[in-house]
């Protein structure tokens, strides 16, 4: 198990430089630069620009820049923004609480929902159960999420008022962040009136980001937990006497289990990656609202930064998900 460590981890330095090296490209394919989107075309003169342009070091070959910009990663330093003048991971780690937030929200959601959706239509195969999970699985994966946020904001917050349509708090209520984790704070500083109105900001964006994981992870289960039940130690459980539920949760789910959580670690990357969508929806003060600003502004410290740490989040929680095949299923840990 150590010496799958190393090696998941000796990979993880040729990665982020690929990311770091395919970021820099596209933000700088993008027409335009921040000097030209700061002050407007008609607001400055060609040697003004220039001028700027030198002060933020941008009038210097591409590759200097990508070098200068890894060699200050590799120390620490992702740079600056060029419109805020905070440090880029100041910046990140002020919003990505609200994204994590938001991420776990919509995965608990997902498995809470999709887990026993799939256990029961792998049961019941070929009943009107199967075939009802089977068809909201499909309809939930193939609805944008663009279409399906805006359907719900305009039934559950414009019609019946049950739900706020965007942010994670009211302005009445003012909760001091300790954690930056809207439940958490609330709930430290004994306001359960707040703790409710970050709840029902929360209840939204969690259901449209996790539409999609809940749909992969009932698909998943149901087809695990079938390959499983026609195993022979299933058979011999069940000829033991062994109740039909336990047979169904303690023998087969178990080992059901492990490609169940590749695809939910999977999907747990996907979302953080993919929340720029739903935060934009919904007003959502993350790290995906943060990027998409940070791209429009041409903002390329911010973007570069952003882009090498949210990868950096999402190889760990690969690395994070391989090992936890060990502690599922003691055999692969011995195999590997």
């Amino acid at each position: 198990m150590i010496s799958f460590l190393l090696k998941r981890l000796a990979l993880v330095i040729p990665a982020l430089l690929g990311v770091s090296l395919l970021s820099f490209a596209l933000i700088h394919l993008i027409p335009g630069d921040p000097v030209t989107i700061m002050v407007g075309e008609r607001g400055l003169t060609p040697q003004r620009h220039a001028e700027m342009l030198h002060q933020l070091g941008l009038d210097k070959p591409l590759w200097q820049q990508f070098v200068m910009y890894d060699w200050n990663a590799l120390h620490g330093n992702l740079g600056t923004s060029i419109f805020t003048r905070t440090p880029v991971m100041h910046d990140f780690l002020q919003r990505f609480p609200a994204t994590v937030e938001l991420s776990l929200a919509a995965i608990l959601f997902a498995i809470l929902i999709g887990l026993p959706a799939g256990v029961l239509a792998a049961v019941k195969r070929g009943s009107w159960i199967d075939h009802t999970v089977m068809t909201a699985s499909l309809t939930g994966y193939s609805m944008p999420i663009f279409w399906w946020g805006l359907l719900l904001i305009l039934l559950f917050s414009v019609q019946l008022g049950w739900t706020p349509v965007s942010g994670r708090l009211s302005p009445e209520f003012w909760i001091t962040p300790h954690t930056g984790f809207m439940l958490i704070d609330t709930l430290r500083a004994g306001d359960y009136d707040a703790f409710k109105d970050a709840l029902k900001h929360l209840i939204l964006p969690a259901i449209v980001l996790g539409t999609i994981p809940l749909a992969v992870i009932a698909r998943m289960t149901r087809s695990s937990m079938l390959e499983v039940l026609g195993e022979d130690y299933v058979r011999t459980a069940r000829a033991k006497g062994a109740s039909p539920w336990r047979v169904i949760l303690v023998h087969a789910l178990r080992n059901a289990l492990i490609p169940v959580v590749t695809v939910t670690g999977l999907q747990v990357g996907v979302m953080l990656a993919g929340a720029i969508l739903t935060e934009t929806i919904f007003s959502w003060p993350g790290i995906g609202q943060w990027m998409v600003q940070a791209i429009n502004q041409r903002d390329y410290p911010v973007v570069q930064g952003g882009i090498l740490l949210i990868s950096s989040v999402i190889i760990l929680v690969n690395l994070l998900v391989d090992l936890t095949y060990g502690l599922i299923n003691p055999r692969i840990r011995h195999t590997r």
